[in-house]
């Protein structure tokens, strides 16, 4: 049990990065040995679209990303329902990534 404790890794979320960071398309590419993936804002009446973070991982850490969202995916799925990817603009969608609480 000890072992396990020492084990256990310490994240830190500075007060400057928990904001997070907006985005609502990205873009991956691919190397053999690394996956780069780009997250960009599109804003109405904005000439261009921004990227707002990049993040580059292995293969590996790639791969369990993409099971871990599977996860987080059907859990939400399961608690509020199927994610219609032909509605973009479902009920009580905000651009914040919580919603406003309003019915």
């Amino acid at each position: 049990m000890e072992n396990e404790k020492q084990k256990q890794l310490q994240i830190e979320l500075k007060p400057d990065v928990a904001p997070g960071v907006y985005s609502n398309l990205a873009v991956v590419a691919n190397t053999p040995s690394e996956f780069v993936m780009d997250f960009i804002a599109m804003l109405p009446g904005l000439p261009k679209a921004e990227v707002r973070s990049r993040i580059i991982m292995t293969p590996e850490h790639a791969k369990r990303l993409l099971f871990a969202l599977q996860e987080r995916v059907n859990g939400y799925e399961r608690q509020f329902g199927t994610i219609d990817l032909h509605q973009p603009e479902q009920k009580g969608r905000t651009i914040a990534p919580f919603g406003t609480g309003e019915a």
